[in-house]
């Protein structure tokens, strides 16, 4: 069940859209893990979307929602086993700490294994699995949030029998904006 936060809306000063590095990655299935090939839409990570010092998990969330795409839900590291949701995208935002992660599951032809950081965040499309490799400081920890109106995801592992949940992304909408930078950011234009 999803949490309600009691949180001020407000917008941050983010990282100017011409100076921020986002990653858009095409990660083809592993199984019965469909990563990005049902809706083609890409797993983007934002590299330094908030600028150093990175703002604090209260005002991440504040902003998240003041822009009014996703709405924030809680504040974790990311679980250690290969999972992905198929019921909503998802965004992570990391607000303290650095980690290994890995996306596309064991078994991928091509996952990404990458580094982020605080004030990096990451869009996951639905149906991408994702998990924490590794914490590299200690204490890593993220935002996550959904779009709005997503009022439960669920938790898949690319096992047998989910098959009729992992059908269902293909019916999935896709982010009206961009949840940091609105109508002119990178999700608003995949």
């Amino acid at each position: 069940m999803a949490r309600r936060l009691t949180l001020e809306k407000k917008l941050l000063p983010l990282t100017p859209l011409s100076a921020v590095r986002v990653e858009q990655h095409q990660i083809p299935a592993a199984g019965l893990i469909p990563n990005t090939s049902i809706q083609n839409k890409p797993l983007l990570i934002y590299r330094g979307v908030f600028p150093s010092p990175p703002p604090s998990a209260a005002q991440i969330e504040g902003h998240i929602a003041a822009v009014g795409v996703c709405e924030p839900m809680w504040r974790y590291p990311m679980y250690p086993d290969d999972h992905f949701h198929t019921t909503a995208h998802e965004l992570v935002t990391i607000h303290h700490g650095r980690a290994r992660l890995n996306f596309g599951g064991e078994g991928c032809p091509a996952p990404v294994i990458t580094e982020v950081q605080a004030g990096d965040a990451v869009l996951i499309p639905a149906g991408v699995s994702h998990r924490l490799v590794e914490d590299l400081e200690g204490g890593f920890e993220m935002v996550g949030a959904y779009p709005v109106g997503s009022e439960h995801w669920d938790m898949c592992y690319g096992k047998p029998g989910e098959e009729e949940h992992i059908a269902n992304i293909k019916d999935l909408p896709w982010l009206p904006k961009d949840p940091f930078y609105g109508d002119g950011g990178p999700a608003a234009k995949v």
